[in-house]
Formats: C-alpha cells, sequence, structure tokens
C-alpha cells in the first residue's frame, strides 16, 4: 500500500512541477492544461469528477487553478497529495519569480520576454477552447443547463461580477430542476447579478526603487488575508493589492506594483506569484517566502475542508443540480475570458496561424498540450528576432 501512495505522490510531483513550468495564460488556460493531463492522457479522473471539482474550486476564494491541483492531489493521493500536487504547482512560478526580483532589484529593470509570449497566447487560447469543447460534452446534459450556460456566459460578458454569476447559475439551476419534477413546464427564472469589475492595462519595465522595509510577521498575515478572500482574476488581484500597499500603507509605489503584476502575468503557473516578487522587495528573501507562504496557506486550508463535501452535494439531488449550475457557469466563465484574451492573443496572420494551427493538432492527435505551448514559444522567439 506504501509502495503505490510513493509511486502517486511521484507522479502528482512530475506532473504538477512540469505544469508549474509550462502553463501560461492564467487560470483558464491552467485548468485547460490540468485537464488534457489528468483526465484526457492519465485518466485519473473521469470528465464529470473534473468537472465536480471545477466546480467546487470556484466557489471557494484564492487562485482557482492551484485549488484545481490541490482538489486533484487530494483525489489521487490523500492527504499527502495535497500537499505534495498543490506545492509543485506553485514551486516553479515561486522560483522563477524569485530570480526576477533579484535581478529586478539588483539590475533596476524587468527582463523581456515580449517574443515568447507572443508565440505562447495564441496557443494557450486553442488549449482552453478545445478543454471547454470537451468538458462542456460532459457538463450540458440538458436544454436547461445549456441555457444556463449562455445566460451566465452573457451576463459575464456585459460586466456581472463572477462569484455571482456563479451563484446565480446555481440558484436558477437547482430552482428549474426542482421545478421540473412537479410541473411539465418550469417556469423561467433569471437570478439578480450584481455588476462590478476591475481591469488594468499591463505595465511597462520601470527602474526599481527601494521599496518600504516590513516586518515578516505583517507580511504574512496581509498575504494570508489577501489569498483568504480574494475572489477574481489577477486583475481584481491588483485592484485589492493596490488599496492597501499602495494607498494605505505606502509600502510600494505605483510602479512597483504594476511591475510586480507584470511578472506574475509573464511566468507560468499561478499569477499569486506576484507575492513572491513583492515580498522579495520588502523583506528579501525570507520576505519573499514568507509572502508566498501567505498567499497560498488558504486555497491549502478551504479545499481540505470543502473537498470531503462534494459526495455529499451529489447525493442531493437539489445540491447535485446546484452544483451542475455551478459548473456549466464556470464553463461559461472560461469561454468569455478566452475571447477577452483573444483578441488580445491573435494580432497578426502569425498568432491566427498558430492559434488555428493548435485548435487542429488538439482535435485531430492526443498531443500534449506543454509541447504546443512550448513550440508556440519558440516561434515567437523566431519570429520577433
Amino acid at each position: 500500500m506504501k509502495t503505490v501512495l510513493d509511486a502517486r505522490l511521484l507522479d502528482l510531483a512530475r506532473v504538477f512541477l512540469k505544469l508549474g513550468l509550462v502553463s501560461f495564460g492564467g487560470p483558464a488556460a491552467h485548468i485547460a492544461m490540468m485537464e488534457d493531463e489528468v483526465v484526457r492522457r492519465r485518466h485519473w479522473l473521469t470528465r464529470e469528477a473534473f468537472l465536480d471539482l471545477l466546480g467546487a474550486t470556484n466557489l471557494i476564494p484564492g487562485p482557482n487553478s492551484t485549488e484545481m491541483a490541490i482538489h486533484i492531489g487530494r483525489q489521487r493521493a490523500g492527504w499527502a497529495g495535497l500537499v505534495v500536487a498543490g506545492s509543485c504547482f506553485i514551486l516553479p512560478a515561486a522560483l522563477i519569480t524569485l530570480s526576477m526580483a533579484w535581478a529586478y532589484v539588483r539590475f533596476g529593470s524587468l527582463p523581456q520576454a515580449t517574443g515568447f509570449l507572443y508565440g505562447v497566447k495564441p496557443v494557450m487560447i486553442a488549449v482552453v477552447l478545445h478543454a471547454v469543447w470537451r468538458l462542456g460534452q460532459s457538463a450540458l446534459k440538458t436544454g436547461r443547463l445549456t441555457l444556463v450556460a449562455l445566460l451566465a456566459a452573457l451576463a459575464n460578458f456585459l460586466g456581472a461580477n463572477e462569484l455571482a454569476v456563479l451563484l446565480g447559475a446555481g440558484v436558477i439551476a437547482a430552482l428549474s430542476d426542482r421545478l421540473a419534477d412537479n410541473a411539465r413546464e418550469a417556469p423561467y427564472a433569471l437570478g439578480t447579478i450584481g455588476v462590478g469589475t476591475a481591469l488594468m492595462n499591463g505595465s511597462g519595465v520601470t527602474a526599481a526603487a527601494l521599496a518600504t522595509p516590513v516586518g515578516l510577521t505583517p507580511l504574512f498575515w496581509f498575504f494570508c488575508k489577501v489569498g483568504a478572500v480574494l475572489f477574481g482574476s489577477g486583475y481584481v488581484l491588483l485592484a485589492f493589492l493596490r488599496a492597501d500597499l499602495v494607498d494605505r500603507w505606502q509600502w510600494l509605489t505605483e510602479a512597483q506594483l504594476l511591475d510586480a503584476i507584470a511578472v506574475g502575468q509573464i511566468t507560468p503557473g499561478p499569477v499569486f506569484s506576484t507575492a513572491t516578487f513583492i515580498g522579495y522587495l520588502l523583506g528579501g528573501t525570507p520576505g519573499a517566502v514568507v509572502a508566498t507562504c501567505g498567499i497560498f496557506l488558504p486555497a491549502f486550508l478551504f479545499v481540505a475542508l470543502s473537498g470531503p463535501l462534494l459526495p455529499r452535494l451529489r447525493r442531493s439531488p437539489t445540491a447535485g443540480a446546484f452544483l451542475d449550475g455551478v459548473i456549466v457557469a464556470s464553463l461559461a466563465l472560461m469561454a468569455v475570458v478566452t475571447w477577452q484574451l483573444g483578441r488580445a492573443a491573435v494580432v497578426d496572420m502569425t498568432t491566427a496561424v498558430l492559434a488555428l494551427a493548435s485548435a487542429l493538432l488538439l482535435l485531430r492527435f492526443r498531443l500534449n498540450s506543454a509541447w504546443l505551448v512550448l513550440a508556440g514559444g519558440l516561434v515567437g522567439l523566431s519570429t520577433t528576432h
């Protein structure tokens, strides 16, 4: 038994270290690559089980893709797997970000990665769309769920808050399922969805100035609070960090914060590795370690608490219908963010060909998406130099 567990932990470490090194493009892209690895290639989970984890992940705060890795680790190898999968997914991004923070302080600017990302981004668009297509075939089980997904996509496209969309979709799905059991025609229901978005443009490269030194304890608790309450994308993270670090406490300058967010965008793995960069600016290597642990620790705790509840939810018809609604809304959010990112990623004939070729290769052959990402980066480098 111990040998089997050790083998599973080793497999988890290999898979999530690799994903941590090559998963560019944000949470939707990370989750698409995880689905490719653990569902399509390795058959660790069924699509239905993967979708259940996706729905649960979207209902708790913190970095979605990291929480997905932690969920998968727990499903595969219990509590030890939870720690191994999550840590291995985080580690590459944290180490890369730490090295970039050192270079930023030492040389006064960020390294350029424009050419590489030029080729990677359109490939990631194809990877995410392929995952949404495959997962949608399992998730859209009824016409009602398809309608819920379309309404969720429309609401999010018009600017509705992601959490409100997820909860609203779950409530609508649960109510419509309940009403369908009692009447031939289910009433048409719409939930009120609150509106709220946070957007920003990528920062340019600026010279590094000395940040205000901060004690390790307040640094840890600040990032622990961020990891415990933050829903949404890396852009929401920017707004959250700016309110405290720049405006309230003045630990960082505006330029330093924008550079920290830029690093989170250009490195693989979770965007929350921005905390590693900020921690290094405020407290050197110890600060980087403390900030990284602080922002990711709540994710491990939330998954440990919520993971065991999933089977109970599935046993309840109403709760199961609610989860189905959350799942199709999650896929709708992935589709919308892919559309939004696609407009920035597919900008000319070269990127259009990369996206189309990647999509065709994924549909026709069982290619590992990691190799497509690396190939896209090489094409981008060769094209821009």
